[in-house]
């Protein structure tokens, strides 16, 4: 079960995201597991897998948006190294940023 403690153990800077909630730890909780219902990381994968570049971008940093408003620490160092380099259209290989990424989404997930 997802816990504030189990967040803090995850990486998440609990403290700054409850903060973000008013400090109201079921609204803040509530909101985590919704991020970890979100399907938006598998949607950046796919379209990197395509090339859709701009989509990516879109994607990405909407997803940076929702982690870093939660303070989830662990999906938002990756995520935003991705924005940043989708937002200068870099053609590169992202699959070990996706990796991590994804890593740390089912860390997420199996709190």
């Amino acid at each position: 079960m997802m816990t504030i403690e189990s967040l803090r153990a995850f990486g998440a800077d609990v403290d700054a995201g409850l903060v973000r909630c008013l400090n109201k730890e079921d609204f803040y909780l509530m909101l985590v597991k919704k991020a970890a219902e979100d399907t938006k990381l598998s949607e950046l994968a796919e379209q990197l897998r395509n090339g859709q570049l701009d989509a990516a971008f879109e994607t990405a940093h909407a997803l940076k948006g929702m982690y870093a408003n939660l303070s989830l620490t662990p999906l938002t160092e990756p995520v935003s190294e991705m924005t940043e380099l989708l937002r200068k259209r870099t053609d590169t290989d992202y699959s070990a940023l996706m990796q991590e990424a994804q890593k740390q989404y089912e860390r997420l997930c199996s709190l």
